[in-house]
């Protein structure tokens, strides 16, 4: 299968490399040193979940210069979207379709304004990894696991474009689960998603300092418990046990363990903050769901959206 990843950082970079060395012919729209180092060396994983290795892939900044893919998968941080999405349009062929895994439940609708909802999946992913250097690519946990399907026009099973896609992660030792209707898992990782970003880049801490904190905790608890709401005034078909299974996973979690957004804006880089928290608010403001504490946490994370730079 030919896929083009939109995106070859730290996630798309990881599952296009084991997609390559499965066999598959896979592309990616890169940039700057990244792009040059993978044009020269391939792309580089270093894991001990899946052992080290180098893929040769094609990678271009231009995405009309990458042939055509059967999926394009869109793994750029949700910022970037004012860019990257038209680029999507150049790789989504009227037969292909375009799998989005980016963060937070507003990529879907700005994956099909572009390219419609046809031709739109979405998945929600579980993986831990870093860019150690150009070209480089590092697994710093054991997860490597995507749950997908449609969006738009969900089925009473898995339909069978989402299973070939499903065939091909599982022949490159990703852990795919395939669903009819994507949206509960989208959601179901936004509960936890959204809170653990705001609170710990709100603290500038990782999540056990916060978890051992009687005070501190309850206020993350409170953020699952307001995201929870609104996802159930928005339709979606949560699990009722969904916020007692994050408590347990968040319990159960190295204490060191920071979110993506608390170690970009520790880095003076972009951060998620409006797919996230600021999503969060926004959806429930327009739902008549209170979000309290997701609203202060976006308020003092905001003016910190565009980085250092903006400051």
């Amino acid at each position: 299968m030919k896929f083009t990843f939109l995106g070859a950082g730290a996630v798309g970079g990881y599952y296009g490399a084991l997609l390559a060395r499965a066999g598959h012919d896979v592309a990616f729209v890169a940039r700057g040193a990244h792009l040059e180092a993978i044009r020269r060396h391939g792309i580089k994983v270093v894991s001990g979940a899946v052992g080290d290795f180098t893929a040769a892939v094609a990678a271009d900044a231009d995405p009309a210069k990458l042939r055509p893919a059967d999926v394009a998968i869109l793994t750029t941080k949700t910022y970037d979207n004012p860019t990257a999405l038209p680029a999507l349009r150049a790789l989504v062929s009227p037969q292909a379709a375009a799998l989005t895994l980016q963060n937070g439940v507003d990529s879907a609708d700005e994956v099909a304004a572009v390219v419609g909802e046809a031709a739109t999946l979405a998945g929600a992913t579980y993986i831990a990894t870093a860019i150690d250097a150009p070209g480089v690519i590092r697994q710093t946990g054991d997860h490597r696991r995507i749950v997908f399907g449609e969006v738009f026009d969900p089925k009473t099973a898995p339909t069978p474009r989402v299973m070939a896609v499903h065939d091909a992660f599982k022949s490159a030792g990703i852990v795919s689960d395939p669903v009819a209707d994507a949206r509960p898992s989208l959601w179901e990782k936004f509960v936890y998603l959204a809170p653990f970003a705001a609170v710990t880049g709100a603290s500038r801490l990782p999540l056990g300092p916060i978890w051992a904190d009687e005070t501190s905790r309850a206020v993350f608890e409170d953020a699952i418990a307001e995201v929870a709401a609104v996802a159930r005034a928005s339709g979606v078909a949560l699990p009722d046990d969904v916020v007692a299974r994050i408590q347990k996973y968040s319990s159960a979690i190295p204490p060191t363990t920071r979110s993506s957004l608390l170690i970009d804006l520790s880095n003076g880089k972009r951060i998620e903050v409006e797919s996230l928290a600021g999503s969060v608010v926004r959806r429930g403001a327009a739902l008549g769901v209170p979000t309290p504490i997701m609203r202060a946490l976006y308020g003092v994370l905001k003016p910190h959206a565009n980085g250092a730079a903006a400051i």
